[in-house]
C-alpha cells in the first residue's frame, strides 16, 4: 500500500484489506458425526426425531389395521375339538416358544416368566447396561450381536409357528373359521337371504327388507337397538318369521301398548298410521 503522496507511485495490495472477513461458523451448524464420542442434545433434537419416527410407524400400523381387519370367527364353542387356537401374528414367536420341552409342561413357569420376560426386562435395562459412547453398530459387537440374534430368532419362530398351523389345517382338511364365515356370508347375500348370522341359521330371511316401514319408521324408533340391525335378535327377540306367530292385530296391540318390561309402548311416539305400517310389514315376515 502506498505511503507517499506521489500519484505516480505503484500501489500494491497484500491481501484485499478492503473486504471484511466474516465469521460463518454460526451459519451452518456442525454435524454431530464430526465429533466421535459426542452426542446431540436429547431435548429437543433427539426426542423430536423419535417422535417423527413414531408418527410414521403409527400411521403405517393404522393403515394395515384398516386394510386388513381382524378375522372374525364363529362364537366360542368349548365343545368344538377341531378348533385350532392361534394368537395374533405378533405373538406367534412366543406361542411357538412355549411349545418346546423346557418352556412348557413342568417348566411352564420358566417358559412364561423366564423366556418370555427376560427379553423385555433386558430391553428396559439396556440404556443402563450399554453406556458406551460409540454409535456405530459395527463397533458395538455385543449389543449388535444380541439384536441380530433376537431378530433372527423371532423371525424363525414366527415362520415355524405359521408353517405348523397351515400343515395342521391341510392334514385335517379344515378351512379357517374366518374364511369359512366370509364364504357363507357372501353366498347368503348372493342368494338374497341377507347377512348370514352364525348360530341363527334357522331364522327365516327378511321379506321386503327395503320397505320404508323398516328402513325409516323402525329405524327412527330405534327398534333395531333391541331386535338387531337385521331383526336377527339381540337384547330382544328376533322378528324374522314373526308373521307366523302373531297376526297383524296382535302386532298393532303390542306396538301400541307394549308387552312386559322389555317392550315399551310406542303409541305416543308413533302415529296410528306408522304403527299400522310397521304391523303390516311385520305380518309379512313369514318363513318360506
Amino acid at each position: 500500500m502506498a505511503h507517499k503522496h506521489d500519484p505516480n507511485e505503484k500501489v500494491v495490495f497484500i491481501g484485499d484489506s478492503r473486504i471484511r472477513k466474516r465469521d460463518y461458523s454460526n451459519v451452518t451448524p456442525p454435524d454431530y458425526t464430526s465429533y466421535p464420542g459426542k452426542s446431540e442434545a436429547f431435548i429437543p433434537n433427539f426426542l423430536l426425531k423419535e417422535w417423527m419416527v413414531g408418527v410414521v410407524v403409527l400411521v403405517g400400523f393404522l393403515t394395515l389395521v384398516i386394510a386388513h381387519p381382524a378375522p372374525l370367527g364363529y362364537p366360542a364353542d368349548p365343545l368344538n375339538s377341531a378348533f385350532i387356537p392361534m394368537p395374533d401374528w405378533y405373538f406367534l414367536f412366543l406361542y411357538q416358544l412355549l411349545k418346546y420341552p423346557y418352556a412348557s409342561g413342568d417348566y411352564i413357569v420358566l417358559g412364561i416368566l423366564g423366556l418370555s420376560g427376560i427379553p423385555f426386562i433386558a430391553l428396559l435395562l439396556a440404556p443402563f447396561l450399554d453406556t458406551g459412547k460409540e454409535r456405530r453398530f459395527y463397533r458395538r459387537p455385543i449389543a449388535s450381536s444380541l439384536m441380530l440374534v433376537s431378530l433372527v430368532a423371532v423371525s424363525y419362530l414366527t415362520w415355524v409357528s405359521w408353517d405348523h398351523y397351515t400343515h395342521e389345517l391341510e392334514a385335517n382338511g379344515q378351512t379357517p373359521e374366518h374364511i369359512e364365515r366370509a364364504i357363507k356370508a357372501k353366498e347368503s347375500v348372493e342368494a338374497g337371504k341377507g347377512r348370514w348370522i352364525p348360530g341363527k341359521e334357522k331364522i327365516p330371511a327378511m321379506v321386503a327388507a327395503d320397505d320404508p316401514a323398516f328402513t325409516e319408521v323402525m329405524t327412527q324408533a330405534q327398534c333395531i337397538a333391541c331386535h338387531g340391525a337385521e331383526l336377527e335378535g339381540g337384547g330382544g327377540p328376533a322378528l324374522r318369521g314373526i308373521g307366523d306367530v302373531l297376526s297383524k292385530e296382535e302386532l298393532v296391540d303390542i306396538i301400541s301398548n307394549g308387552k312386559g318390561d322389555m317392550m315399551p309402548p310406542f303409541k305416543g311416539d308413533l302415529t296410528d298410521e306408522q304403527i299400522d305400517q310397521v304391523a303390516t310389514w311385520l305380518a309379512q315376515q313369514k318363513a318360506e
